[in-house]
Parts: C-alpha cells; sequence; structure tokens
C-alpha cells in the first residue's frame, strides 16, 4: 500500500481528498455520531472539530 493510499483511506484523508475533487459535504460514508464521520469533517473542514474559528484580529489593539 502507497503512502498515499494509506492517507485516503484514513478518515480525514477521505475527508481531505472529497473535498479537493469537489465531492459536497454530505457525501460522508460514515454514520451519525461515530468517531469516524467527525474525523472525516475534520478532514473535509481542514480543521479539528474541537477547535473553534480564528476569531478577527481586533485592529483597536
Amino acid at each position: 500500500m502507497t503512502e498515499r493510499h494509506a492517507a485516503i483511506m484514513d478518515p480525514i484523508g477521505e475527508g481531505a481528498h472529497a473535498r479537493a475533487v469537489g465531492r459536497p459535504k454530505d457525501a460522508c460514508p460514515y454514520p451519525a455520531g461515530s468517531p469516524e464521520r467527525r474525523a472525516w469533517f475534520e478532514g473535509y473542514d481542514g480543521a479539528p472539530a474541537d477547535e473553534g474559528p480564528d476569531l478577527p484580529l481586533d485592529a483597536s489593539r
């Protein structure tokens, strides 16, 4: 198995690959509430699910 193939088989890698090839976010193949689904969305979004979005810097400081 190649390194690229192993990354695609990982749920995070699968999610990232899905986004890169233009698949919709609702194409996740894992069941709701599963750790694999959470990992797939982390790969699709490019960020860990437990981290909030970066907030804009306050220009007044």
